[in-house]
């Protein structure tokens, strides 16, 4: 469990398997929750899913805070230990305890304030309020706890760990699935709490997950060594986080904001599409969250790899990791759409949810053909410590061609207008990605 891996050292075929596995299987954890998750709602009621879609992009901006604050350590740490600057590294772990306390209650103190507001400019109209508002209420408690994992995660990667950083994802996923159809239905001895036992589960979970990312962190075999000093705010420490994680921060609130327009363009369209987009992002999501896992495992070899000025090996990481994100991404997409019909009725028998839901998912599968390299190369520079050129690139894609075409097409093509704009705003954006890809190893060439 506590074994290190060498990134500076190790043939780059198995390393790239070792540093993507854990992070794959911790991803796919994460996605089946939210399969599981929208399986159970949906079968409590479509409005109960599509209250949980619009919740979902309010979910994102929490996540997106951990998940930035995350990337922007442990892309730093990498650096760090890949310079021989294990004190620096360890000084950087210290930095996410106050971050986290920070930032989580922040987050609770907005909900509390302004939950109808929040939620209406996220999607939520009269007939799903009280769903939304009940489920925002809770989950928004297990802010502090999500931070501080997503971080730690981070963490645990960058110091060549990344089975301990899966272990925490599988105990937060596995608690949470287990915990739904007992909270939701009120099985056995549980009370039935609805939408509200879905939350309550999630909370229960990411508790678990920041009491398995704190003992880790602190284990003997750690180079991260954490002491009470380490602990203390250092402004320098965090410029040098959030140079890379605040870009990274704003990539996931651009998510965010498309799920927002999204849901309100479908709004129109009634709650059974917002609850087909609902089912779309979770099965698509759990190929797209495979194919992040690849690219987590890549981000702390490039990381380490140019702070060793390992330029040749850097490279070769990242081709042979395209190669590997691009052959998943043929073989899910093929199989989505040979089982697309199968694969919603698993969800629900609901005539009129189906007949929308099954089409919208055989054009969102298209997609992933386009994300694969697109994730791939976002976290090569991450890992180079390039945040703002990620957030640029995902910028373009997202604002200056996603949310256009979701707001055009639907004029001309409806809801199947609503479908379309996704892969074609990925593949617009894969030619603007690829460009900056080569310009970025045509610079190692010359270094």
């Amino acid at each position: 469990m506590n074994k290190r891996l060498d990134l500076g050292k190790e043939a780059i075929f198995p390393l790239i398997l070792k540093m993507s596995w854990p992070s794959i299987i911790a991803m796919t954890a994460m996605s089946l929750y939210n399969f599981i998750d929208a399986f159970w709602l949906a079968r409590l009621s479509s409005q109960a899913l599509a209250a949980l879609t619009v919740c979902f992009p309010i979910q994102i901006i929490f996540a997106a805070v951990g998940v930035g604050t995350g990337i922007g350590a442990g892309s730093f740490s990498a650096r760090m230990f890949g310079a021989g600057n294990t004190s620096m590294a360890r000084k950087t772990a210290g930095q996410i305890f106050p971050l986290s306390f920070f930032f989580g209650l922040a987050i609770i103190a907005s909900v509390m304030l302004f939950t109808d507001e929040i939620l209406i400019a996220f999607g939520a109209f009269d007939e799903i309020m009280p769903l939304c508002r009940d489920y925002l209420f809770i989950i928004a408690f297990s802010a502090p706890f999500l931070l501080f994992t997503m971080m730690a995660n981070n963490l645990l990667r960058a110091e060549g760990r990344p089975m301990l950083s899966m272990y925490v994802v599988l105990v937060a996923s596995a608690t949470s699935a287990v915990l739904d159809p007992f909270l939701i239905f009120g099985i056995g001895p549980f009370p039935h709490l609805g939408i509200k036992g879905a939350a309550l589960a999630a909370v229960i979970a990411q508790i678990l997950a920041f009491i398995f990312s704190l003992l880790f962190l602190q284990l003997k075999s750690s180079r991260y060594a954490l002491v009470w000093k380490s602990v203390r705010p250092d402004i320098q420490v965090i410029k040098s986080i959030y140079s890379t994680g605040l870009p990274s921060i704003n990539i996931n609130l651009i998510l965010s904001l498309v799920l927002v327009v999204y849901n309100h363009v479908l709004s129109g369209f009634g709650h059974e599409a917002i609850a087909a987009l609902g089912i779309c992002f979770r099965v698509t999501g759990l190929a797209t969250m495979i194919l992040f896992g690849i690219g987590f495992g890549l981000m702390p070899i490039v990381g380490y790899s140019a702070g060793a000025r390992l330029y040749q090996r850097l490279k070769e990481s990242v081709f042979t990791t395209l190669k590997v994100a691009l052959s998943f991404a043929v073989i899910a997409t093929l199989f989505l759409e040979i089982f697309a019909t199968q694969i919603i009725g698993f969800f629900s028998t609901d005539v009129s949810l189906t007949a929308i839901a099954i089409p919208a998912l055989r054009i969102h599968i298209t997609a992933l053909l386009f994300t694969a390299p697109i994730i791939i190369f976002i976290n090569m520079f991450l890992g180079l410590g390039k945040g703002t050129l990620s957030m640029f690139l995902l910028f373009v894609r997202d604002i200056v061609v996603f949310i256009p075409l979701l707001i055009i097409l639907p004029s001309f093509w409806g809801l199947t207008g609503a479908w379309v704009a996704l892969p074609l705003a990925n593949l617009i954006a894969l030619f603007t990605v690829i460009y900056w890809a080569r310009k970025e190893m045509r610079r190692f060439e010359i270094v």
